[in-house]
């Protein structure tokens, strides 16, 4: 297995500390809202990886994160929490908003054959392991307190920008938000391990510390939630390019203070999804969603294998056309594979020929678009259908594309007349709502028919709706 690692910016031999066994762990999603689809490309890249870790015969132990507090809507900790930022925005707590958020989540990652992580774990279970773990990086003298809150101090390690030989300005036009100074920062690039109510006193989730009754940062968690999951090692850790600074490097530099010595050996970054306008974004306001696809017709496994014709390191841009192609080569597929009768033997030696071919795809730094070409040479070789069948199933337990699922059929759905009512009701209730500029009220309005499989389209002609 080769993979390349951000950490040494080359394609590498991948190497477990244990033979046999990868401890992997993914940034979960902040359940703040929806995940969008450039968001769940990350997903799916990491779900392939981990399947691919699994065929080549590891050991894996996956462990994912949900934030449920902590991470503020700017990377220079400042702003409100996201957390809040839903709650306000929806008129909901925000436990209410991270079960929801993270319901829909895992909903999408279903439909999207993501297989769950063998641990999950929202940061507000992991209270304890932050504190003590910011204890102990006071006491190592890594941290220190200023304006009731407590900062990393980078000024203490011999290399900070650990990924980069780039300058600090340079790293920051990967950040998603302007920075705005922090007069109680030693040094421009420290962060907070732990937010006291003197910084927010409207922050909704708090808790008694040593230094006062608050919350953690968001970079604390992922750190404490390995540690109590991996211990002192971790083989891999992944996530989206934009998690590369800070918060990764974040995640290096208090791991590695805490621990004494060197903390993840592989970094496994994803590319962004983008669009002509850049890259996807929820602070762009209206994104797209599986949800929202399936309202338009798109089965969710196509864009699935939209994200495996193009390599993880790429950004991959997306447009409902280059879509439409994707789709039209998925459901040809489909269609191709169901033909296949359960008829002849299996040939051992094309069976092997052609699962070597598959297994070095993969090996190659997660290779899918070849690994995806093999499948149509497959096809068309002049073998058994039944070697064809058993080759098929072997590959799809990585690329998950649902391929021996048979072409679906289109049923349309049914709906009764007071549910319909209902719906155009609400429609003119949003419609009233944004005229108002009351555009909590419109967007909770939105979400409330998403809940019950009602997906809405505002075009020029008015507000257009589908079932899920």
């Amino acid at each position: 297995m080769r993979i390349y690692n951000t950490l040494t910016r080359k394609v590498e031999d991948f190497v477990p500390n244990e033979e046999g066994k990868v401890n992997m762990y993914t940034c979960g999603p902040t359940v703040y809202h929806f995940a969008h689809i450039g968001n769940l490309r990350s997903y799916i890249m990491e779900d392939v990886l981990e399947k691919t870790l699994r065929y080549l015969g590891y050991d894996v132990k996956r462990v994912m994160n949900i934030t449920d507090v902590g991470h503020l809507s700017s990377d220079a900790d400042t702003g409100e929490d996201k957390m809040l930022e839903g709650a306000k925005r929806e008129h909901k707590t925000v436990m209410e908003i991270a079960k929801f958020y993270t319901d829909a989540f895992f909903s999408d990652m279903a439909k999207l054959n993501i297989k769950m992580p063998d641990v999950i774990e929202p940061a507000t279970n992991c209270i304890n392991e932050f504190i003590n773990m910011i204890s102990v990086l006071l006491e190592k003298g890594y941290a220190y307190i200023a304006g009731d809150n407590v900062y990393f101090d980078t000024s203490k390690l011999d290399s900070y920008y650990v990924f980069s030989s780039q300058s600090e300005n340079e790293l920051l036009v990967g950040v998603r938000d302007d920075v705005e100074e922090d007069n109680n920062k030693k040094n421009k690039s420290d962060f907070v391990l732990w937010f006291t109510k003197s910084k927010f006193d409207n922050q909704e989730l708090k808790w008694d510390s040593p230094w006062g009754v608050g919350y953690p940062g968001w970079h604390i968690e992922c750190s404490g939630i390995s540690a109590k999951h991996f211990g002192e090692q971790l083989d891999i850790h992944c996530g989206g390019i934009d998690n590369i600074f800070p918060h990764h490097t974040n995640e290096i530099a208090q791991s590695e203070a805490y621990l004494g010595h060197k903390w993840c050996n592989y970094w496994f970054h994803v590319h962004h999804l983008i669009d002509k306008q850049g890259k996807m974004s929820k602070s762009k306001g209206d994104f797209l969603t599986v949800s929202l696809l399936e309202g338009k017709g798109y089965n969710p496994l196509a864009y699935r294998m939209f994200c495996l014709q193009s390599h993880y390191r790429k950004p991959l841009e997306f447009s409902f056309d280059a879509l439409d192609n994707v789709v039209s080569a998925y459901d040809k597929l489909i269609k191709n594979i169901s033909k296949l009768k359960e008829e002849g033997e299996v040939s051992k030696e094309a069976f092997d020929s052609f699962k070597e071919k598959f297994t070095d795809a993969l090996s190659n730094d997660i290779n899918t678009s070849m690994a995806i070409t093999i499948i149509y040479d497959l096809l068309k070789a002049d073998i058994s259908d039944k070697t064809k069948l058993e080759l098929i199933k072997d590959f799809d337990y990585v690329l998950s594309l649902g391929l021996l699922a048979g072409p679906k059929e289109e049923k349309g759905p049914e709906v009764d007349v007071a549910f319909e009512k209902y719906i155009i009701d609400k429609i003119e209730e949003r419609k009233a709502a944004k005229k108002a500029k009351d555009f909590a009220k419109a967007d909770a309005i939105r979400n409330e028919l998403l809940e019950k499989g009602v997906v809405l389209k505002d075009t020029r002609e008015g507000t257009l709706w589908e079932l899920n």
